[in-house]
């Protein structure tokens, strides 16, 4: 019994990673490794650009609300989502999140460049 706990954890969690992934259908997805020059774009800040994308489409009630334990959890506040910086980069730029809705690249490219400039608390 306790040889299978290490799987029945692997299998729970892979689980529940899966069920927060944008899905390409079995095709190829357009939105996929995003390239981004950051000289360029001016929309980079946290209060003004980076939250407001989080609190409207990554804060809804089934993906990374208070509470979550989708991912990286909860994607409420600065403290947490710059803890989740790297990984949030990883499927922003990937285009596998959100789940439910798709961010523009302008709003994929705050994202980005606010990760690449270091993620201040500005």
């Amino acid at each position: 019994m306790n040889k299978f706990l290490p799987l029945l954890f692997l299998m729970i969690l892979l689980g529940t990673l899966s069920q927060c992934s944008k899905s390409s259908g079995g095709g190829t997805s357009t939105n996929n490794n995003l390239t981004v020059d950051c000289s360029t774009v001016t929309n980079k800040a946290f209060a003004a650009d980076v939250n407001p994308i989080f609190q409207s489409v990554c804060s809804a009630a089934g993906c990374h609300a208070s509470g979550s334990v989708n991912g990286p959890g909860a994607l409420t506040t600065y403290a947490q989502i710059s803890a989740a910086k790297n990984q949030i980069r990883q499927v922003i730029t990937a285009g596998t999140m959100p789940q439910n809705s798709t961010l523009s690249v302008a709003q994929r490219s705050s994202i980005i460049c606010w990760i690449d400039s270091g993620a201040p608390n500005n």
